[in-house]
């Protein structure tokens, strides 16, 4: 989804929907309203995130951006611990699409490919998880072509939008309304919704990701959550006309949602809503539209493997950090594989052909 040249920051112009992959998604026909307003929270808000999340504190893990970074940098050494965050994630994903006999096949082609295009300049700038499922689910793909005399391709797209085959449903996915939104977003805010309202994963498990404690991951979503509902809305006001009886209404539903106008304000959006269908509805649809974004980015990244890779996430990561690290590097291949992938990437990207047993 985001490739170095033209990034416009998108984490996950990707998940993922890149997912390209979540975050990964392209900007595609986002309202300009709507980016500038995620903007100015970046400048404002999450402009400040450094210190005002304690993300630079002593004993906070380096962020998957700044191993990412480093990467790029050179420092294939800071891929182990992108690996070892991710791997059993993209195992999981990896057993639903093709079996556990060929998950380990798929995970290692896909944590390559990955490493190929960070070293290129490419890849995500946050959101390495959709990004690196997307690359599984493309990977599986890819093989089940070869299989049928297809070429094989190295090539990653940030924003796999569900392919082998075109699916209008999946088209449909990608231009709805919440897709549109969430990639309106800064990049950090879709990687926090990514993990937060696809996976469902606690502040505390995603910590360590974004370089930040707890609580400031917990304050991270909690703005990410607003901004996403701010951003729907504006698409929705996007289609009023200035002069709409709809308008007043529409333009206070974020914060009567959230219980944030005053008493007369919020009566006259109730009354206005009991006599308005449409309206009504919207408000429906931003009550739950966090909820929506994990039925929309899910199949957009995991394709049709999302309903069973979500269900098994559920408290999986929180009990994998909690393994000791040696038994995390048992269950996920741990620095073997990591070093073995790195290897095979950096012979690939020298263009020599690696030597095989």
């Amino acid at each position: 989804m985001e490739r170095r040249a033209g990034r416009d920051e998108h984490e996950a112009d990707g998940a993922a929907t890149d997912p390209s992959p979540a975050e990964q998604a392209s900007d595609g026909d986002a309202g300009t309203e709507t980016s500038a307003e995620a903007n100015n929270e970046t400048g404002d808000e999450a402009g400040n995130e450094a210190d005002a999340e304690a993300g630079n504190e002593a004993g906070v893990e380096a962020s998957d951006a700044e191993l990412i970074d480093r990467v790029r940098a050179g420092d294939v050494g800071a891929y182990g611990p992108l690996y070892e965050r991710h791997a059993a994630a993209a195992q999981g994903l990896a057993r639903h699409l093709a079996g556990r006999e060929a998950a380990d096949d798929l995970v290692q082609d896909a944590f390559t490919k990955v490493l190929k295009v960070l070293k290129a300049g490419g890849g995500p700038d946050g959101g390495f998880r959709p990004y690196l499922l997307t690359a599984v689910r493309r990977s599986f793909y890819d093989r089940r072509r070869a299989d049928r005399r297809v070429q094989h391709t190295d090539t990653i797209e940030s924003f796999d939008s569900g392919v082998p085959f075109d699916d209008p449903a999946v088209a449909k996915l990608e231009r709805s309304m919440i897709a549109r939104a969430f990639r309106s977003l800064p990049g950090r805010w879709r990687t926090v919704l990514w993990h937060t309202e696809v996976e469902r994963a606690k502040p505390a498990e995603i910590a360590p990701l974004l370089g930040l404690t707890a609580n400031g991951a917990a304050a991270l979503a909690y703005r990410a959550r607003e901004g996403l509902r701010r951003a729907y809305l504006q698409m929705h006001l996007d289609t009023v006309a200035a002069d709409d009886a709809c308008r007043p209404a529409l333009e206070n539903l974020g914060p009567y949602v959230r219980d944030g106008l005053a008493d007369r304000e919020a009566r006259k959006v109730k009354r206005h809503l009991d006599g308005c269908k449409r309206c009504k509805g919207i408000h429906a649809e931003l009550v739950h539209v966090n909820r929506a974004l994990r039925d929309v980015l899910g199949p957009l990244v995991l394709g049709a493997a999302a309903s069973a890779y979500l269900a098994s996430r559920s408290g999986a990561a929180l009990r994998f950090r909690r393994l000791p690290k040696r038994q995390r590097q048992v269950l996920t291949g741990g620095g073997v594989a990591a070093a073995t992938i790195i290897a095979l990437a950096l012979l690939l990207v020298s263009g020599e052909e690696p030597i095989r047993p």
